[in-house]
């Protein structure tokens, strides 16, 4: 699986407000409640608070990948979400996060969530990278760094 293969531009958004996780994890279930998948916004809510509850999905350098699995899902979904403002999000380095990559995967799909997780914690532990995605100002950029960015250990 690529990035190109869960990520859409309509699941990107970028130069966002929002001053809370809770307003974060909101924008994600209406990003992540699309036409293939027949999960509601409220079950992806749900699924993302209640991950976020089990401990923080905030890494570090401003990052965050809040992600769930789901009994009624299909297909892999991925949405990107980039705000003004950092916000507390309970990151292991304890600093704002302002850059967020969601993930929604089927429940039976354990081997692939953690296959993605890896490749993300890969992807934003870049330094270049991440500091390339925050210094480019459009969406439609930023999608193009996101699924072109090659890991150098998985093919993924």
């Amino acid at each position: 699986m690529r990035i190109t293969d869960i990520l859409t531009p309509d699941r990107m958004l970028c130069h966002v407000q929002a001053t809370s996780k809770k307003r974060v994890l909101e924008y994600f279930s209406r990003l992540l409640a699309t036409e293939v998948s027949p999960l509601t916004n409220r079950e992806i809510f749900n699924g993302l608070l209640a991950r976020e509850r089990l401990g923080s999905t905030g890494l570090t350098n401003g990052v965050g990948i809040p992600h769930t699995r789901v009994a009624n899902c299909h297909v892999t979904l991925a949405a990107f979400l980039q705000i003004e403002q950092g916000i507390d999000f309970e990151a292991q380095d304890r600093q704002p996060v302002d850059m967020f990559f969601a993930l929604v995967v089927p429940e039976e799909a354990t081997t692939e969530h953690l296959e993605i997780l890896a490749l993300l914690t890969e992807m934003f532990s870049d330094d270049e990278f991440r500091e390339q995605l925050r210094a480019t100002p459009e969406c439609e950029d930023k999608f193009k760094l996101l699924t072109t960015w090659q890991s150098r250990y998985t093919d993924i």
